[in-house]
């Protein structure tokens, strides 16, 4: 009673969870001396006894008992029973919370193979190539030793294959988010059935769930083809923005009239154009009036161009790389390759860096992760850092989080924050640390927030002659390679951003007597996850470890909450350069700072999903369309439908809302049958005029219906399907191509709604589906007078091409 009273969530997860790992044990005794044959059979038992009724919760204990004797057989690796209770979470559709080190790769083993029983395909998610096939290759014996097929998806795999659709065909498949996203969207863009590779979204495991269902959910997948814009008004704007200046800013972060041109908000990342920065505009360009419909897309470009001068910068959100920029994910460090920011922004850097302007695109299939990950019926996920964010993913993805106990306690030592008036000082406190720590032996991993931080302190180790390695997005092919020497004895590694990195820093011989890995961080994240996965490396497995991180009041995180105010108090104090301060007041400054920025970003992906919602809704109609057309035989009856609907609208909108028969309706359904369908209208005006409105309509459905017939009749057997189909699809796709276009002008300019008092998600909403009604319209007309003035050539009739993804 008081357990259940007064137990920490944690206690009582645990307890709910230990009795499972009991049944499993039990069946180990069983489960051990059976021959490689009999433990093999085990499978095809387990599938008769799921096919016959039996519930998959009596499956599990037995089950689980025998991947754990598979890899022992195979991979020489026993489940702990923390892992056993990690793999039941996963099973259950949860998050399963799991230190660095704590073996989640093992884990997912056991509820993959589980979940495979069911026969309807496992997809287990990672967040790069590397890790995809490294898993699949390592944890594969177990699952192939077991009678199941294993398969992994890479970018190197071409897309839309016989290898890949032969990967997604097996028992359980590893690859990336990105990859099966864009598998998603390229399915709905086939126009034949047999190129779509993917099979349903029956169960997904989702390794490093933070990284990919939060970090990286505010970017959501996009593919694109090229548009017709000119690029070289990027040329023309990217000229003027030297000459314009910042503006100063009060106190509130309010212009000072007259002192610039446009203000730099660094919370949200974003700037003003100021009315003096407008004339000045509008005089450099030569156009009359910025804001005017016709100078719009000027308006959007100058502020995209500011965006890429005074925002983005080089090797911290991009590298320049073979005349290309490439964005750098900001969580992991790593290089984002074939993605492309989005709404010209791209281009805006591409004229600022002096490389060759692509072209931009325009979106002809999108999804945010979000609502991609909420196809599958269920869902679990595992990390080292999901707690903190327990609450997003509860509301977002319907998904709890059970921290599970390690298997080993944990004995690092976690200092506190070295804070220093300026990054001078801070840095030269890293290295003095770093330099203490080689000559001890000790091996060290230093953690900064960007390939540019990485390349400073780099040059500053040098200056002192420190041998290290720097592990960024220009060399992170040697990843692995780094990772794995990270935990010798005075080595010194640092690496940009530490999550999602899926590789265990080992410790070397004689490491754990000197302390073991001592972690340092040169600036806080602004995520506290990232800090968490940083320090997560050191400690694995009841290893001795340190970690501490330095700070400076001009880090980023810092300068945007005010350190100035600090900064002047500590001066006023008397410090000296180069002297450390551990206040209450910083400590709180920085954990506020953290909380902040993590409010902004969910409610930036909130605000995100809310939009996508009303687009995912309309993306599934017509989705389900395009699949009813893709595997339905038979056209005929869905074209029968949508000339009744067709007919129907047409003799309604001319007879007028009172559906009545005019003098002037003869002349105008004679006049479009003949024009839309090629048909005479077989009712003479006298007959017409006296028939109520509802026999004028049966009666032209009857005629358009049976001449479609006949006219079908008279093609070819063997063809009249295909035509039809291709016909259907590429008025369908060509509708919500141009219906994706008009939703982004529209969500561009939704915010305005505001300033009259309406709430721009709800104009949205409306707006939105008023289009979306007028793009089913204009598809159903024109399909149908495609049809009826279609006929057969010999030529085969051309499939369009799927368009590759380009990521925003």
């Amino acid at each position: 009673m008081f357990f259940n009273l007064f137990a920490s969530k944690k206690q009582r997860d645990a307890a709910e969870l230990k009795p499972w790992v009991a049944k499993v044990n039990r069946f180990e005794e069983a489960i051990h001396p059976l021959s490689d044959e009999a433990l093999k059979a085990k499978t095809a038992e387990f599938k008769a006894q799921l096919a016959g009724g039996k519930n998959i919760w009596d499956v599990l204990p037995e089950a689980f008992a025998v991947v754990r004797e598979a890899s022992m057989r195979t991979l020489k690796m026993r489940h702990f029973d923390v892992q056993l209770m990690g793999g039941i979470t996963l099973f259950e559709g949860k998050i399963a919370e799991m230190k660095t080190g704590e073996g989640k790769t093992l884990v997912a083993t056991l509820a993959a193979y589980l979940r495979a029983l069911e026969g309807k395909g496992v997809h287990v998610i990672t967040v790069n190539d590397y890790l995809a096939k490294r898993d699949a290759h390592w944890m594969g014996p177990i699952y192939q030793f077991l009678g199941l097929t294993v398969g992994w998806i890479t970018h190197e795999v071409p897309p839309q294959s016989e290898t890949r659709r032969a990967m997604y065909a097996c028992d359980i498949t590893y690859g990336t988010n990105n990859e099966f996203g864009f598998d998603y969207l390229r399915d709905n863009m086939v126009t034949q059935r047999e190129h779509k590779v993917q099979r349903g979204h029956h169960y997904a495991i989702v390794d490093e769930v933070d990284s990919i269902l939060i970090d990286e959910a505010r970017t959501p997948l996009i593919i694109s083809g090229p548009s017709e814009l000119d690029t070289t008004k990027y040329y023309e704007i990217d000229k003027i923005i030297p000459r314009l200046r910042q503006a100063q800013t009060d106190e509130q972060k309010k212009e000072i009239p007259g002192t610039g041109d446009y203000t730099i908000d660094l919370k949200d990342k974003s700037i003003t154009i100021t009315e003096d920065g407008v004339h000045k505009i509008e005089g450099l360009l030569s156009i009359d009036n910025l804001y005017s419909p016709q100078n719009v897309e000027y308006l959007h470009h100058v502020q995209q161009a500011l965006r890429a001068h005074k925002i983005m910068a080089n090797d911290v959100d991009y590298i320049i790389e073979g005349g290309e920029i490439v964005i750098i994910d900001e969580f992991t460090g790593r290089k984002m390759e074939g993605r492309r920011y989005s709404d010209g922004l791209h281009q805006a850097i591409e004229a600022k860096e002096r490389v060759q302007i692509v072209s931009e695109t325009q979106t002809l299939a999108s999804i945010t992760f979000q609502n991609y990950f909420r196809m599958y019926t269920t869902m679990a996920g595992m990390t080292g850092t999901a707690d903190t964010e327990a609450m997003e993913f509860k509301k977002i993805y319907k998904l709890d989080v059970v921290v599970m106990p390690p298997n080993q306690p944990m004995v690092r030592i976690d200092e506190a924050d070295r804070v220093y008036r300026t990054e001078a000082e801070k840095f030269e406190a890293v290295a003095k640390r770093v330099e203490e720590a080689q000559k001890a032996g000790v091996p060290v991993l230093v953690g900064t927030a960007s390939v540019d931080k990485s390349e400073v302190l780099s040059r500053i180790f040098t200056r002192k002659a420190l041998r290290h390695e720097v592990l960024n997005a220009k060399n992170h092919e040697r990843e692995a390679h780094i990772i794995e020497n990270a935990g010798q004895s005075g080595s010194i590694t640092i690496a940009t951003n530490m999550a999602g990195r899926g590789t265990d820093i080992k410790l070397g011989p004689g490491v754990k007597e000197r302390g073991g890995l001592l972690i340092v961080g040169s600036e806080r994240h602004e995520a506290r996850r990232v800090d968490n996965q940083l320090r997560g490396r050191s400690g694995r497995q009841g290893d001795p470890g340190k970690s501490v991180f330095f700070l400076s009041l001009e880090d980023d995180l810092m300068k945007r909450f005010g350190s100035e105010r600090i900064s002047n108090i500590m001066l006023r104090l008397g410090m000296q350069e180069g002297e450390e301060i551990q206040h209450p007041l910083v400590s709180r400054a920085i954990a506020n700072a953290q909380k902040k920025v993590e409010n902004r970003n969910f409610d930036i992906r909130k605000h995100l999903l809310e939009y996508d919602d009303v687009m995912n809704q309309q993306r599934q109609i017509v989705y389900k369309e395009r699949d009813f057309l893709l595997y339905e035989d038979d056209a005929l009856p869905k074209i029968l439908e949508l000339i009744d609907e067709v007919v129907a609208a047409q003799l309604w909108s001319m007879a007028g809302e009172a559906e009545r028969v005019h003098e002037n309706l003869w002349d105008d359904t004679a006049a479009w049958v003949k024009g839309s369908l090629g048909l005479a209208l077989d009712l003479d005006k006298e007959r017409f005029n006296e028939m109520k409105f509802e026999a004028i309509e049966e009666h032209c459905i009857l005629l358009a219906q049976n001449a479609y017939k006949a006219k079908r009749a008279s093609w070819p057997s063997e063809a009249v399907m295909a035509v039809e189909r291709q016909i259907l699809l590429y008025n369908l796709d060509n509708r919500w191509k141009e219906h994706l276009l008009a939703m982004d002008h529209l969500r561009e300019g939704i915010s305005l709604r505001s300033y009259a008092e309406r709430k721009p998600l709800n104009e949205f909403k409306r707006e939105g589906f008023r289009l979306f009604d007028a793009m089913l319209h204009n598809f159903r007309f024109e399909v149908v007078e495609t049809l009826f003035r279609a006929r057969l050539v010999e030529e085969p009739l051309p499939t369009r091409s799927v368009m590759q993804p380009t990521q925003e």
